[in-house]
């Protein structure tokens, strides 16, 4: 968690207690260590946020702080409306909380005319195909992709035939009907897709694939430009 997030969690959690809340406490509810909160309380509080409290006695937000309301324009709070519910759909699970958190951030500091049309914006996304993911947590590909690691998996194809790969984690493909995993086989010796709900027995590799400033994103994103063209 980038150390900004963490300050916000730290104010949020504050203003949301019903009184002092220890250093421990806000440790375990922001899973970090009590230290680490000493330190993020005495930066907010060099920064005049009005926290209270010493340790080992706890601490409260002097109420009546607040955050500066954030100004979206009409189409920016549409533009969120539905992209979480884009995300919703996407049968990934701490997408959809990160999401879920992300809304409630915005909605916290937005005026309450803002708040209020957020909460009920008149959009409708549909669930679509996507099958459930069982068998492999798509954030550990995701955090693969990130760190380029080599993933070992076991997949099954559509004519239930089972193989074992070696593959470099490139992207995944959110489709309407599918959760793709784009990614380098070193089986094969070039581009394939895996569908998520086909993968079983996943590993993150401590191997790590060579960086390539982006060309097998790139050579990935031509080839499936390409495929969509084709009838």
């Amino acid at each position: 968690m980038r150390r900004a997030d963490r300050l916000f969690d730290v104010i949020q959690a504050l203003r949301s207690a019903k009184g002092p809340i220890t250093a421990a406490a806000l440790a375990d509810q922001l899973e970090v260590t009590v230290r680490t909160v000493y330190r993020d309380v005495a930066t907010l509080q060099a920064r005049r946020v009005p926290i209270e409290g010493a340790a080992g006695i706890g601490y409260v937000l002097r109420r009546g702080f607040d955050l500066p309301p954030l100004m979206f324009t009409t189409e920016e709070v549409d533009a969120i409306a539905v992209g979480v519910r884009l995300v919703r759909r996407l049968r990934d699970p701490s997408l959809q909380d990160a999401a879920a958190s992300v809304l409630a951030k915005i909605a916290v500091v937005l005026p309450d005319q803002a708040r209020a049309y957020l909460d009920a914006a008149p959009f409708y996304v549909a669930e679509g195909r996507t099958p459930v993911s069982n068998g492999v947590d798509l954030s550990e590909i995701r955090s693969a992709i990130r760190d380029t690691r080599k993933i070992r998996l076991e997949y099954v194809d559509e004519q239930d035939r089972r193989t074992r790969r070696t593959i470099w984690p490139i992207a995944l493909a959110y489709y309407v009907n599918a959760t793709l995993v784009a990614a380098w086989c070193e089986t094969r010796v070039d581009y394939r897709h895996f569908r998520a709900d086909r993968i079983e027995n996943l590993t993150i590799l401590e191997e790590h694939y060579p960086p390539d400033g982006g060309k097998l994103m790139a050579g990935w994103l031509a080839l499936e430009k390409e495929w969509r063209r084709e009838p």
